[in-house]
């Protein structure tokens, strides 16, 4: 190994842990709630507050980390990143209220916004292009691990200590992170560039929190549908004013350069998107499936659970050679059309018992879920310049927050209309299995799109070269 690709490794592996520890605390959160609703004197269901705040914050802010990290340098904007995320966290654990919580959990989502994307490019601008798969897959495995390991650790961290040690675990970890990333990642310098465009932060904004809330409340079942559509619609408006907005100032805050690259554009905007949507569906339509459609208790469908991400962590082993073996228009076809059949083969189970059918379809969707994600993931940035990587690298983050509230948002609006249409007074197995059904015929139909890429797309990153 050479001394370059060591120490690519080495960046890679801290930004891999410090992913983790922002995906662990978004994930373990859930199994805390009744707690902490005794804490603050509230109905566990007023605690979506925080939740909220967490994911409005972080769309607020993302657009604003490329501009920081060109103008500042990556590496002090990510260190700055994880101190802001890791003092909101003590915070959080500190909270007497849900009003403090909910403060503190708007501080967390402005560092998780910069943590996210900043963190990618810092590991681009480490690998070569034959070292991007692994780079990638690297940082993409805490996002599969922490929803393994929260509800086991948080489960045994509320009952046995207290659900505020949550987030105070989080102190050491950043602490930790903050001095690896001081001592190992060398200073970045800053890019230049122009002034601060205001005009672009505040239409992205409110682009990106009116569309993410909207989803979030469709989701979430808050009310009716008239203020989540009315959010929707100026998310969108607002979304193609600040579009318009980018494409024609001298210096927008997101370039949007890359999305004329043909890679980029398919796997994030293009069929990468609808996929993304698709697959994300998954997390949120499963726990329902087992327990109400089942009726199973949320322990027995949280073993369920924990298979399905099973085989997402399984897969990560044979990801860089199935790559280079195949390639990522073959495996973007082949492997979606597997990952969005898997999603119907859901549909199908009968029961919520953990049999060897359900354990095998269940750990057949975790994997090709993981493969889909890995491949989308590194072949946008393949033809990527690197002027390009800062602000692709925002564009990725931003479309795939998108992405996996849509799909949620989405699954729920389906959910409702099937249940509407049965006459039924409310969501049950049929709606359901329709809904799951419906979702995986859309993934198809988007793999299928993927056949639009040539064939030797990205093959000086994957290694695999076609005839």
């Amino acid at each position: 190994m050479s001394i370059h690709s060591s120490h690519m490794r080495i960046v890679g592996l801290i930004v891999a842990g410090a992913f983790f520890m922002q995906n662990l605390d978004s994930a373990i959160i859930n199994t805390s709630l009744p707690q902490m609703a005794v804490s603050f004197g509230v109905r566990p269901v007023d605690l979506s507050l925080g939740i909220t705040a967490y994911i409005l914050s972080m769309a607020a802010f993302l657009p604003i980390s490329g501009y920081l990290s060109d103008r500042l340098g990556a590496r002090g904007v990510f260190a700055a990143a994880i101190v802001v995320f890791t003092l909101a966290s003590v915070a959080c654990g500190a909270a007497r209220s849900l009003p403090m919580f909910a403060l503190a959990r708007v501080a967390q989502g402005l560092g998780g916004a910069m943590m996210g994307p900043v963190g990618r490019t810092l590991v681009l601008r480490q690998a070569q292009k034959h070292e991007i798969v692994h780079a990638m897959a690297m940082i993409t495995w805490p996002a599969l691990l922490a929803p393994v390991i929260a509800p086991v650790l948080g489960g045994i961290i509320t009952t046995y200590v207290s659900w505020r040690w949550n987030f105070l675990l989080n102190a050491p970890l950043g602490l930790i992170a903050i001095v690896l990333v001081l001592t190992f990642i060398p200073k970045q310098q800053p890019q230049g560039g122009g002034p601060f465009d205001v005009r672009g932060f505040g239409l992205s904004s409110v682009a990106l929190t009116c569309l993410l809330y909207g989803l979030e409340r469709f989701s979430a079942g808050l009310g009716g549908w008239a203020m989540s559509l009315t959010l929707l619609a100026l998310g969108a408006l607002a979304g193609i004013a600040s579009v318009r907005h980018f494409r024609k100032v001298a210096h927008p805050l997101l370039e949007l350069s890359a999305l004329s690259v043909q890679t980029f554009q398919i796997s994030s905007v293009g069929a990468g998107l609808i996929l993304r949507a698709v697959i994300s569906a998954t997390p949120f339509l499963l726990p329902l499936l087992f327990q109400v459609g089942f009726g199973v208790s949320a322990a027995a469908a949280g073993v369920l659970i924990m298979v399905y991400f099973l085989g997402n962590v399984i897969m990560k082993t044979t990801t860089t050679a199935t790559l280079r073996r195949y390639g990522f228009r073959r495996i973007l076809v082949v492997n979606g059309t597997l990952a969005s059949v898997a999603i119907g083969l859901c549909a199908l189970l009968g029961s919520a018992s953990l049999s060897i059918w359900s354990g095998a379809v269940l750990l057949f969707a975790g994997m090709t879920r993981s493969m889909q994600f890995t491949c989308l993931n590194t072949i946008q940035f393949a033809d990527v310049s690197r002027a390009q990587q800062g602000a692709a690298s925002t564009l990725s983050s931003i479309l795939q927050q998108l992405a996996t509230a849509l799909g949620v948002g989405i699954s729920a609006i389906l959910l409702q209309l099937v249940a509407d249409f049965r006459g039924a007074s409310g969501v049950d197995l049929p709606d359901l299995k329709i809904t799951l059904a419906i979702v995986s015929v859309v993934g198809v139909i988007a793999a299928l799109r993927n056949l639009k890429l040539p064939h030797n797309a990205g093959e000086e990153v994957s290694g695999h070269h076609s005839a």
